[in-house]
């Protein structure tokens, strides 16, 4: 029943962005065969940027005019953090929001139980996040009919794929334990965005300056950064552990808060 319910009040929201994430990546691959054939102006104009933001955007580890290097600079940079920005909105308010509404009263009347609730929620959220990552994973493989024969790697584009829906499903399993423990949605959803957009931008910096190069290790962007995967056709095992660790912990957290929580009716 919650499921059935919370699908439906979702699905529009889900439909609109896998509509926008979709058109995006279609457009940035149907220019990539006129960006390869001038490539040796766009080797010209990259060559005159500063090396600090060669190194912020991996252009110093990736080939833009290669189709896997192009892929990982513009589609996957753009997928990632957009598919984070929606999981972390899904799953912050998913749960609050019932207190919010002052629905609550009406679901613990139902032969329910709180984990129940919980459960039927949450996997709402892992539906969704799976759903808009079909649609990327889809809309890349038509936009690759757009890139003149160009050879596509199935095994490094499989880890891609892995990769962008571990993040989504990180910041997802964050944003999901602060909707168990706070109860206004406003602020939920503002530390949940605020923490997907502080760590992209400390992932930036710290490929900028040697200083503070220490700031990737608090970033799951960092995690799971394109270059890495496309030269090595391989994740770190040690940050899948940190991401798997992270959203168990989140997860099993949000349980334990849901359950003894005094909820408002």
């Amino acid at each position: 029943m919650i499921f059935k319910r919370e699908f439906k009040r979702n699905i529009k929201s889900l439909i609109i962005w896998s509509i926008v994430l979709g058109s995006l990546i279609l457009l940035t691959l149907s220019i990539f065969p006129q960006f390869a054939e001038q490539q040796k102006e766009m080797t010209k104009l990259l060559e005159s940027l500063p090396e600090s933001m060669i190194k912020a955007f991996g252009l110093d580890q990736l080939n833009i005019g290669d189709l896997m290097g192009y892929y990982g600079v513009r589609v996957y940079a753009m997928t990632t953090l957009l598919g984070s920005i929606y999981s972390a909105i899904l799953a912050s308010n998913i749960l609050a929001k019932e207190e919010n509404e002052k629905t609550i009263e009406f679901l613990l009347s139902k032969p329910i139980t709180r984990s129940q609730i919980v459960t039927e929620k949450l996997f709402v959220v892992l539906v969704n996040i799976f759903i808009l990552n079909g649609v990327s994973t889809i809309a890349s493989i038509i936009g690759f009919q757009f890139t003149k024969d160009q050879e596509v790697p199935t095994d490094t584009f499989t880890l891609l794929i892995v990769a962008a829906i571990l993040l989504h499903l990180t910041f997802a399993a964050l944003a999901f334990m602060l909707s168990s423990i706070m109860k206004k949605t406003r602020n939920i959803l503002s530390v949940s965005l605020g923490v997907v957009l502080v760590t992209y931008f400390m992932n930036i910096l710290s490929g900028i300056s040697e200083d503070i190069e220490f700031l990737k290790y608090f970033s799951p962007f960092k995690y799971v950064d394109p270059a890495p995967i496309i030269n090595d056709n391989a994740i770190e095992p040690l940050y899948i552990f940190v991401m798997a660790a992270v959203i168990l912990i989140s997860i099993v957290m949000a349980y334990m808060v849901y359950r003894k929580k005094d909820i408002a009716v």
